[in-house]
């Protein structure tokens, strides 16, 4: 009973350090009031788009929503069926060797059998976007890149979960306070880690050549006063027709890149407004805003793990371990798969991160549209090209599909930008207001 009120009380007081460090981060570096004198309301579709054209996005988006949630929900269901059931904890119990060699085991067959639960879904929106010239590249690279993806979720996780049950079972009246800052550690990790090691996985990247857009593109970084090491392309095409641009790295390895599908087929002065608005993102240290927020809601996240999940009892007379570092009541079939100091807590961890990812969504998401739209402001404010800030919205929402008018509710949990109706009534605004 005393160990178990310890576990509360610092779990509890990780759950309040990581609240009141996410809100003031989010109070002192969000832009809640991003456009001055107010967001403008949207256009009307009718305005942007032809009917033929809005058809064709409403039953694009409707098949695409159908694919994801059903993929969604069905990941979900099955986390929870191996967290909170008696399958995850069968899994465990049969699994022999070093701790940390289990949870790697845990970690990997949780996580395939995940994928292949939900590979019919990604199966039908691949086909979906294929149907509609929205993807590129043979099935044999798209399998190839969710073998990518898999791998890194798996050695990420893997990760993060070893760290997780190794303050457990070494501090385990004090793991929620450790493992939640070394949540927050690997968190900010992450960030600096990615644009070098994972980016490259997934893409190849190229200098710009010399010439009048890599000039002008460093021009703009030299407007918005964002050092920037290079300008790259990256082979897109190989993988979609849509277009995109962004600007990755800190420091010395920040760096524009944009997709070959834009530097081919858009207008330089579209391009142009896409990589202000990214360079807007580094300008106002947007990533590192992230950061800080995704380190704070770590350290919350793992505060809430410490009141969920059972606490550890201590050792009982008899209790030992082996060479190979099984304890013992946690392997057997009538073990305590639950006990925390073992690795039986693993599935239930991933089901509760899985739920509690999709929770937060709509707090993140919410976040996101108000950098989006500072970002589009300034971009608007540096080129003082509304129109073709409105060309570029509308020629990307034609080449992606992107439903006008999406649900109220789908837009406020999913929607990581403002609709294209939203960002076009921006622009016709700082056009009015010239």
């Amino acid at each position: 009973m005393e160990n178990r009120s310890a576990v509360r009380r610092v779990a509890l007081g990780t759950v309040l350090i990581g609240v009141a460090a996410f809100v003031l981060i989010a109070t002192t570096q969000v832009p809640w009031h991003p456009v001055p004198g107010g967001t403008p309301d949207p256009v009307a579709a009718s305005s942007v788009f032809s009917r033929a054209e809005i058809d064709r996005a409403e039953n694009f988006a409707l098949w695409g929503r159908a694919w994801s949630w059903s993929a969604l929900a069905v990941s979900l269901a099955v986390a929870c069926w191996l967290g909170f059931g008696r399958t995850g904890r069968a899994l465990v119990a049969r699994l022999r060797g070093w701790w940390w060699v289990r949870v790697l085991v845990v970690v990997t067959v949780l996580t395939l059998v995940g994928e292949l639960v939900t590979l019919p879904f990604g199966i039908a929106l691949r086909r979906l976007r294929l149907d509609e010239g929205l993807a590129a590249g043979s099935w044999g690279a798209w399998a190839l890149d969710v073998v990518k993806g898999d791998l890194v979720a798996i050695v990420t996780t893997a990760l993060a979960v070893i760290a997780l049950v190794a303050c457990i079972r070494r501090l385990p009246r004090l793991w929620p306070a450790v493992a939640g800052l070394a949540a927050a550690g690997l968190v900010v990790l992450g960030s600096f880690v990615y644009p070098v090691v994972v980016e490259p996985v997934f893409n190849h990247f190229t200098p710009l050549p010399d010439g009048p857009l890599r000039t002008q593109i460093l021009d703009l970084a030299q407007t918005e006063d964002v050092k920037v090491d290079d300008v790259l392309v990256a082979d897109a095409s190989r993988r979609t027709t849509t277009l995109n641009a962004y600007v990755s790295g800190f420091g010395q390895t920040r760096r524009v890149v944009l997709y070959d599908t834009l530097v081919d087929s858009s207008p330089t002065d579209e391009t142009l407004s896409v990589v202000a608005h990214e360079l807007a993102h580094a300008k106002y240290d947007d990533v590192m805003t992230g950061t800080a927020l995704g380190a704070a809601g770590a350290l919350l996240g793992v505060g809430l793990l410490g009141l969920l999940l059972p606490v550890p009892r201590r050792p009982r007379a008899g209790d030992t371990a082996d060479e190979e570092g099984n304890e013992a009541g946690e392997t057997g079939a009538g073990g305590d798969a639950s006990y925390l100091g073992g690795v039986g807590v693993v599935p239930r961890v991933l089901a509760l991160v899985a739920i509690g990812t999709l929770l937060a969504a709509p707090v993140q998401n919410g976040i996101s549209r108000q950098l989006e739209t500072r970002a589009d402001q300034t971009a608007l404010e540096v080129t003082k090209a509304p129109q073709a800030f409105v060309d570029l919205q509308r020629r990307l929402a034609l080449r992606s599909h992107a439903d006008p008018t999406p649900p109220e509710w789908s837009q406020w949990w999913f929607g990581s930008h403002p609709t294209v109706l939203q960002r076009i009534g921006l622009a016709n605004q700082f056009e009015a207001e010239r």
